[in-house]
Order: structure tokens, then C-alpha cells, then sequence
């Protein structure tokens, strides 16, 4: 008898719609169908996830036990739930092998086992409690990506504290004007890392930064310890919308907000993503190259929640060579990699052949995010990685520390598109008109609650801040107070995949016509001599519109008139005559935050001479470009 093929629905995915279709009569031809059962009962289908995982009671059968309230932005979760999110974890404790593998780019190893984990967390929790923590209080992290940051963190959810991250690559000024909001009892910190061959030692920094902290303890990873074998953690019990971490948005354009998340949402979201789409369990290892600003690292963390073994990388992803990390899978059998399509460009750019000169046969996913990945990557991943290898594009963010899209075991995988829209994410394409649109560009929103969307913000008692972050766009008819608009363009295309074109506010409205800059940089990031690209859409007070585009070039490449006519003709032909930049001009570099997302809208604010804007240069990876971009001026009439 041969088995009936469900596209989209094989390996751990498969499984709960097996469960779920017993339990409810349904039967799911494929992914599609799946994930509209999913956007239209939501309750159901968090609670399916909840016994899956088998989080423990809910209190009830109703759906009002899951979902307390569906209207956003006061959507409440588990009402009745108590629970700790190490739990999910620590259930993974007699599981032989390592919980977490640390590296950094001169290959030290350090390699914390699952057996090892607990007594790691017990000794931690002590010296936070030695050092006042209790329930509810907040810990802020100054560190690399480490096993120590690991364990410092999973030892404060378990106390019922609040943790929040910074990496060291921040000034003490810049990391403070995240941390000190949120007045940390303690300060967890190393004495530095390295980057790039060089030893940057931190502890100065360390000092300066605890000083900003009134009341703050020190709390050195240097001091800890292996533990006790044999500790039990005993984790503190909280509500399910107890906050388990604060994130904080870039901050480049005003004080950076703190999105507080909670115990539970980040719970059900994580194991989702990471266990259903990506396909973890005990055996996967998972390495998804990040720091502690941004929240990926957060992210990472759901491959503990699977029983899957993590990897932390300290250190440049491009040192000694561009092949760092490529040498990295093989050596520790990676078998979902996370990565950038900064970092893949790398190593297209530097000619590598990562599938012929290392053992990736353990690898059996790569992820991708940050910004939109171009379709020649796909293809370049194809070709050099590994044939066939499933290209999970993914965006979502900071501000629910999950996907709204990506890649799904069994989906197939279109270059340049994100496969599906995720499980219970109501993520449609709307016209300015409110009207949801397919295989045309509109913009991106959430029409219905996601349980990892932020309980509240960081000192933000009314809601003010959250509510007009996201839910007070002035559509044609007016604001819609329940609506979620992200701030991208999308499109949505009949087969239900997104393909992303770039920030909404930072719209190319070139003649009348919008483009996003995902479109361009995707054309002109596909020549040889161009390392990065940065296009921006000036509205000028004279009323003209000037669109620059910039361009930083590779090792050896010339920038000449030949350079800049190959790149418009390939952007004319490939894209659209209308958007021929007026300018290609030749720069020093791209600004970025420091999570690598591009600075388009207060660079185009400062071109503009708009004088609300100002930027905060502690929130930008070179601030010195900045200063560069502010003398930049558009031709004469």
C-alpha cells in the first residue's frame, strides 16, 4: 500500500498534524491546509501545540484557557497557566552528549553536557541569589556569545528573574542606554573576547558600564563554575505572561524600546518554530551564528527547548579566513545552520566551495535572516553548499522573537521567497485600502495575536508606546487599532509564500512607482565587484526626489565609469527603468545597527534635512559613516 504523500507535512510537523487530525476529525491534504486550520482556530491550535509538547494542565477545555482575550494588542495567553521555561529545557537532562558547544575563531572549545547543565544552572542561581536576585528582579548580561551566557541566562529564568542581553562589541554608553532602563540588580560580564586575531579586553568597559548602573552587582562569568553533579534546579513558578527577557528595538532614531516577552508566549512560539518548521530534536546540533544584541541569540535558544544540541560562536565569522565557519559545520556536524546573506555574499565573493572542501553531510537546513535573501544565493547554495539543500529565508523580528515566514520541512523552496507563511501567524498583504492582496505588493500585517508579541513595553504603564509602534497606521480610512503593520512590503503570491521588498518607511517612490530597496540591492549585489549596496529615496525640501545609490566594492575591485553604466544598465534591464538611481557613488561603507539591518530611514531623514531625526550613534556598528553620509549632497538643479 503506498503511503499518501502531504506536501509540507513530513517529519516532526508531520506528526502533530497526525495528532491533531485524530483529535479533531480533520484531515490536512498538505502544509496550506494545515496553516489555515491553524490562523482560523487559533486556540485550538496552541493548545494542540501545548499537549504535543506535553507543557502540563491548562486549567480548562475552553478555548478561553488557551486565549483569554484574541483582541490585540490585549491578548492574553494561558491565563490560568503556571510554569518556568527552563523546565522545557531541564527535561532534557539525561540525555548523553553536549547541551552546548562554545567556540571561538582561534578554535578554543568548550563544551557544556547535558548531564553537566544542571549543576552548571544551580551554581549560577546561587550566586545570583547571593547577590539579591529574586523573582521578578532583572539581570542584564555585557557578553560574547558564550556558554556562559547560556547558563547565566537559563539560571535567571529560573529564579523567575528578568534577563537582558548586550554583546561587548557595545561601548559602555550605548549598552547602558538599554540595560540602565530596566535597573538590573546585577551585571553579569566577562573580561573580553576576540574579534578579528585581536584580544579586546573588556574590563574596563566593564567598570564604566557598571557604573551607569546604580545598585547593580558584578557578577564575573570568569567566577563560575562547574556546579555540583547531582544539583537539582528547583525553578521558580510564574504566571504564563511573566516576563522572561526584555529586547530591545535598534534604537537608532530615539531611546531604544524594551519589548518585554513572557514565560509562556516565548515557550509555545519557540518550540513551534524550532521543533515543527525547523525540524529539531535530540541529535540535531544547531548553530546559528548571532550575538546577545540581537535576538537570534534568543532565538537559538529554542534548540535546548528541542533537546538539540547548541553551538556559540565568539568572534568574527570572516577570521582567519571567510571559510570560518564553514569549517565549523563539519567540525561539529551542524545539521541546521543560521546565518546572514551578508555572510553567504562573503563567501560567494571570496570563491569558497563549502560543499567540496568540508564534510557538510550532517547539514540538513540553512537558515537565513536579517534581510532578504537574493535569489542568486539560493542558487549559489545550491551549487556550493549542497544540491538540494532546504534554504530557510526567514523574517520576522525583534519585536516577537519569532518567524512570521519561512522555510517548513517537506515545502519546496522557491529562490528569493520565504516558503510558507508560519503556523498560526495571520500574516497577509494588505492594500492601503485594507484590502488583503495576492502576487501584488502591499503592506505587511498581522491580522490576529501571536503568543510571543510583547506582553508590554519596558516603562510603558498605558500602552502608548506599544500601541503606536504598531497598531496606529493611518490607513485610507483611518488608524485600525487591532491591526498589526509590521513596516515591510510583501508580497504574497498564490502558492502562499512572501517574497520581502524592504522597509515600507523607506520606500523607493520613484515617478509614481514604489519599489522596495530589497529589489535593488538584489540586482547590484549580484555583481562581482560590488560588496554592499545602500539605496536611498530623498524627498528634498525643494521638492525635488533624489535617489543615490552607494556601493563599497571588494578586495581589488576598480570603481570607474564602466563599473557605474554595468550597474545601471543591470538594474534597467533586470528591474525597472524608472528606478536608475540618479547617482551611484562610491562609499566609505554601509551603516547598519548593530544586529547588521541597514540604516536607510534616518540616513534618508538626514539627507532630507528633516530636524526631528537624529540618529544614535552608539545604536550604529561604525558611527564615523554617519558623519560621512551628512556631507553627502544631491547634484545642483
Amino acid at each position: 500500500m503506498t503511503a499518501t504523500v502531504r506536501p509540507g507535512l513530513t517529519g516532526r510537523i508531520g506528526e502533530f498534524a497526525d495528532v491533531v487530525a485524530a483529535r479533531t476529525g480533520k484531515e490536512f491534504a498538505d502544509y496550506t491546509a494545515l496553516w489555515q486550520w491553524s490562523v482560523e482556530y487559533p486556540a485550538q491550535f496552541w493548545r494542540a501545540v501545548w499537549e504535543f509538547f506535553d507543557l502540563g494542565p491548562l486549567g480548562s477545555s475552553d478555548d478561553s484557557a488557551v486565549l483569554a482575550d484574541p483582541t490585540m494588542p490585549a491578548a492574553r495567553w494561558f491565563p490560568d497557566v503556571t510554569l518556568n521555561y527552563v523546565d522545557q529545557v531541564l527535561r532534557h537532562r539525561d540525555q548523553s552528549g553536549a547541551a552546548i558547544v562554545a567556540l571561538d575563531e582561534e578554535g578554543r572549545r568548550v563544551v557544556v553536557e547535558w548531564t553537566e547543565l544542571p549543576g552548571r544552572i544551580a551554581d549560577v542561581m546561587t550566586r545570583l541569589q547571593d547577590a539579591g536576585v529574586t523573582r521578578g528582579d532583572v539581570v542584564a548580561a555585557y557578553l560574547p556569545d558564550t556558554a556562559e551566557a547560556v547558563v547565566a541566562f537559563l539560571a535567571t529564568a529560573a529564579l523567575g528573574a528578568t534577563w537582558s542581553s548586550c554583546g561587548q562589541d557595545y561601548a559602555p554608553s550605548g549598552a547602558a542606554g538599554r540595560l540602565a532602563q530596566l535597573r538590573p540588580v546585577v551585571l553579569v560580564s566577562g573580561d573580553g573576547y576576540r574579534h578579528g586575531g585581536k584580544v579586546i579586553d573588556k574590563t574596563a568597559d566593564t567598570r564604566e558600564l557598571l557604573e551607569m548602573l546604580p545598585g547593580a552587582t558584578l557578577l564575573r562569568t570568569e567566577d563560575f563554575t562547574t556546579g555540583q553533579p547531582g544539583a537539582q534546579v528547583v525553578t521558580e513558578q510564574v504566571p504564563a505572561d511573566h516576563p522572561l527577557w526584555v529586547l530591545f528595538s535598534s534604537g537608532t532614531t530615539g531611546r531604544p524600546k524594551g519589548l518585554v516577552q513572557g514565560h509562556g508566549g516565548i515557550l509555545v512560539e519557540h518550540l513551534k518554530a524550532a521543533a515543527l518548521h525547523g525540524d529539531l530534536g535530540p541529535g540535531d546540533v544547531f548553530f546559528w551564528q548571532t550575538a546577545l544584541s540581537w535576538m537570534m541569540w534568543n532565538y537559538q535558544l529554542a534548540g535546548l527547548l528541542c533537546g538539540s544540541t547548541i553551538v556559540c560562536y565568539s568572534g568574527s565569522p570572516l577570521f582567519p579566513t571567510a571559510d570560518r565557519l564553514w569549517q565549523v559545520l563539519a567540525d561539529e556536524r551542524v545539521t541546521y545552520f543560521g546565518t546572514s546573506p551578508g555572510q553567504l555574499q562573503a563567501s560567494r565573493k571570496a570563491g569558497l566551495h563549502p560543499g567540496a572542501d568540508h564534510d557538510l553531510s550532517a547539514l540538513r537546513t540553512l537558515g537565513s535572516t536579517g534581510s532578504s535573501l537574493a535569489p542568486d544565493l539560493f542558487d549559489w547554495v545550491d551549487a556550493e553548499v549542497a544540491a538540494g539543500l532546504p534554504v530557510s529565508s526567514i523574517s520576522g523580528g525583534t519585536d516577537v522573537c519569532t518567524a512570521f515566514a519561512g522555510g517548513s520541512t517537506g515545502v519546496t523552496v522557491v529562490p528569493g521567497e520565504l516558503s510558507v507563511r508560519y503556523l498560526a501567524v495571520a500574516v497577509h498583504s494588505w492594500s492601503s485600502e485594507r484590502r488583503p492582496l495576492i502576487d501584488e505588493v502591499g503592506e505587511m500585517v498581522i491580522t490576529a495575536p501571536m503568543p510571543s508579541m510583547p506582553v508590554r513595553f519596558w516603562d510603558d504603564p498605558d500602552g502608548d508606546r506599544y500601541r503606536a509602534a504598531y497598531f496606529s497606521h493611518e490607513w485610507a480610512d483611518g488608524p485600525d487599532p487591532h491591526i498589526w503593520r509590521h513596516g515591510d512590503w510583501v508580497t504574497v503570491t498564490d502558492r502562499g509564500s512572501l517574497i520581502i521588498h524592504g522597509r515600507s518607511d523607506a520606500t523607493l517612490n520613484r515617478h509614481g512607482i514604489r519599489m522596495g530597496s530589497a529589489d535593488i540591492y538584489e540586482v547590484v549585489e549580484s555583481v562581482d565587484e560590488v560588496a554592499e549596496a545602500f539605496v536611498l529615496g530623498v524627498d528634498l525640501p525643494d521638492g525635488r526626489y533624489w535617489m543615490p545609490l552607494f556601493v563599497t566594492l571588494v578586495a581589488g575591485a576598480t570603481f570607474d565609469d564602466s563599473l557605474v553604466a554595468h550597474l545601471r544598465t543591470a538594474i534597467r534591464n533586470r528591474l525597472s527603468p524608472r528606478h536608475v538611481p540618479d547617482e551611484v557613488i562610491l562609499a566609505p561603507g554601509v551603516p547598519h545597527t548593530r544586529t547588521g539591518k541597514k540604516l536607510e530611514v534616518p540616513v534618508t531623514a538626514i539627507l532630507a534635512g528633516r530636524p526631528d531625526v537624529s540618529v544614535d550613534l552608539k545604536s550604529v556598528d561604525d558611527p564615523e559613516l554617519i558623519d560621512w553620509y551628512r556631507g553627502q549632497h544631491p547634484p545642483e538643479r
